[in-house]
């Protein structure tokens, strides 16, 4: 059985991560447009720096729920059957033991370099203009998507959706495209579609299966049931 698990902001909400945008369409009192857009980093990269590297910080305070550890434990009974996709940029997925894992938008404890494109891991801050470890140059910005930019993995992940048995998604708004397509492409070529949230979401397609509630208490019991 193959499983494609998509995960979003709500599961990591549990562990004390703020989720993306609030009602009022900021991220933690700033304008999306000024600090997730390749604009906002032209207009001003220090406050954009800044602004990921207090986030990149912010990680030490986490830690993983028992949504994150769960998902852990069923990759340690399927192995590479299950692929976790995450529209999140934390770590909490491979701090609870997830290997098989993409990070569609990039990830806060990396960098990406904008002279030779190397995503070298960081743990530092950035608003410094530190070198490039691989090139020297200083360009180092986060290695976060931003709007108007290219998802990663998507050719992997599209094929993965495509060809799974189950797909799942945990936490995810089902609103941004093309991650909010996945349910109804995997539906499409035959798969069970399930969706884990906190309430129903107002996506495009019906998911097969819904089931309400906290991730770190509605995902554990499904991976029970499938385990069981």
């Amino acid at each position: 059985m193959r499983i494609v698990v998509l995960t979003g902001a709500g599961i990591s909400a549990e562990s004390g991560v703020p989720t993306f945008r609030d009602a009022d369409g900021l991220w933690e009192g700033h304008r999306v447009d000024d600090v997730a857009t390749p604009e906002g980093f032209a207009r001003d990269p220090d406050r954009v720096q800044r602004f990921y590297d207090e986030r990149r910080r912010a990680l030490h305070a986490v830690e993983p729920n028992a949504a994150h550890r769960a998902l852990a434990r069923l990759e340690g009974a399927l192995g590479e059957d299950l692929l976790v996709v995450t529209q999140n940029v934390d770590d909490l997925h491979e701090r609870a033991g997830s290997m098989n894992l993409v990070h569609m938008h990039g990830e806060l404890r990396r960098a990406l370099c904008g002279a030779c494109g190397a995503r070298p891991t960081w743990e530092g801050d950035l608003v410094q203009r530190p070198s490039c470890p691989a090139c020297g140059h200083r360009e180092l910005r986060p290695d976060v998507v931003w709007f108007g930019e290219l998802p990663y993995e998507l050719d992997r992940i599209e094929g993965a959706v495509v060809a799974c048995d189950v797909f799942v998604a945990i936490g995810t708004s089902g609103a941004v495209y093309p991650a909010a397509g996945y349910a109804a492409l995997a539906g499409a070529f035959g798969a069970h579609t399930v969706e884990l949230n906190l309430a129903p979401t107002l996506a495009d397609v019906a998911f097969d299966e819904v089931r309400a509630g906290p991730a770190s208490v509605v995902v554990p019991r499904w991976v029970e049931g499938l385990l069981a």
